[in-house]
């Protein structure tokens, strides 16, 4: 159960390594807006080159755009290697788009970012174009731009739009994009409870410093926790309606929604049920 997934640049394959150890659930080596257009073959190569092993944890590949000129050689050099885990396809906006990679992939787990409006608009579609595709997040920067987006509110509608199509096509629920500073940890914690509000599951980090505040964020509470094992037990003592002592009956919505906390709180046991 992957709630923390930090970003690290692909032409610096130290920093690489040191990332796999950094305590995220999940490593992505970034070729596309980290790394400048002279070191894009380097930073391929050396990539390739990192995920002839596995790691100790999942690594995924953010590629250039489909329709950049590097994209498809990344595709290619990566798509067959034993310790890729997936890979991020960003600036996607047609769900064709994830048709043509799977095809070339061969089964590769893809996610799609989706940074324009008329990505935003396809969202389900794009989220149900093909078994491969994993998971649905939103590049906020581009999309930002893309919108003319100056208020954090202004994002509210996207957000909320990749998180419905994303449980419409039984996908997991979308990962929170990067916040940009590093430093205010206390604004990213507050961001984070936003976010969970609107049914983001985790977030994407571009430091270290910035994981173990998404996964508090994140993570249930014990009261949280405590109230979620009340009604789980409830249910198998009584199967079908029951009532809880506070006078709330459980219906399969409220039992549903307890046993996603309580495998959040474990996290040994898919989120969606």
């Amino acid at each position: 159960m992957i709630l923390t997934w930090l970003y690290v640049p692909g032409d610096r394959p130290e920093v690489v390594v040191k990332a796999l150890r950094a305590g995220a659930d999940a490593v992505i080596v970034d070729l596309e807006d980290a790394v400048s257009a002279s070191r894009k073959e380097y930073a391929r190569s050396a990539t390739a080159e990192l995920l002839g092993d596995r790691h100790p944890v999942p690594v995924h590949v953010r590629v250039n755009a489909l329709n950049s000129p590097w994209g498809g050689a990344d595709l290619t050099a990566l798509a067959g290697l034993r310790g890729l885990a997936g890979l991020r396809l960003p600036k996607v906006s047609a769900p064709g788009q994830i048709v043509s990679t799977a095809e070339r992939t061969g089964g590769v787990a893809l996610y799609a970012l989706l940074e324009s409006a008329i990505g935003v608009e396809r969202a389900y579609e794009i989220a149900r174009a093909h078994p491969a595709l994993r998971g649905l997040s939103l590049g906020e920067a581009d999309l930002r731009a893309d919108l003319g987006v100056t208020a954090e509110a202004g994002l509210d509608w996207p957000r909320s739009r990749v998180v419905v199509a994303a449980r419409a096509a039984g996908l997991a629920p979308p990962a929170q994009s990067v916040f940009p500073d590093i430093r205010d940890l206390e604004a990213l914690a507050a961001s984070c409870a936003r976010g969970r509000s609107l049914g983001f599951l985790g977030r994407a980090a571009i430091h270290p410093r910035q994981l173990p505040v998404i996964e508090r964020a994140y993570l249930p509470g014990p009261a949280e926790v405590a109230a979620a094992e009340e009604i789980v037990a409830a249910a198998r003592r009584t199967p079908g309606a029951v009532a809880l002592p506070d006078g709330r009956f459980v219906d399969p919505a409220m039992l549903a929604g307890a046993e996603r906390v309580v495998a959040l709180s474990r996290r040994d046991a898919p989120v969606l049920s």
